[in-house]
């Protein structure tokens, strides 16, 4: 078996294992994420392009590390209560807390509009003879 399929192989394997890690006691995303893999897997198995095959095993070990750090399970206890499963590996942000009193100023404008009238080819060129 060559370094590459062997690679694949191990991507496959990891990506399930992070699925069953993440997701773990829900079984409509585990289920969810079992057949995804599973069609992304079995719709490039033909693929034979070296340097395809190394962008998509980097993109399954983006993918694997995006789950490990980005996705949280929330479970409800009771009415409006839940419960999140937050993981070691989860990214944590520092939480700001909102100034009510700050003053918000409003977007600035990147450039100026041509004239209702002016088409931009006109615009364009005018800005050239300039």
């Amino acid at each position: 078996m060559s370094k590459i399929r062997r690679e694949v192989l191990q991507a496959f394997k990891k990506l399930h294992r992070t699925r069953q890690y993440v997701f773990a006691g829900d079984d409509r995303a585990l289920a969810a994420g079992r057949k995804e893999i599973n069609d992304r897997f079995k719709a490039n198995m033909k693929e034979t392009d070296e340097d395809a095959m190394k962008k998509m095993l980097k993109l399954a070990v983006d993918v694997n590390r995006e789950l490990r750090t980005s996705v949280i399970q929330a479970h409800e206890k009771a009415s409006g209560i839940y419960e999140l499963r937050i993981r070691d590996e989860t990214t944590r942000l520092d939480n700001v807390l909102f100034n009510p009193d700050a003053v918000i100023e409003p977007p600035r404008r990147r450039g100026k509009r041509a004239d209702a009238g002016e088409d931009c080819l006109a615009a364009a060129s005018s800005k050239k003879q300039k």
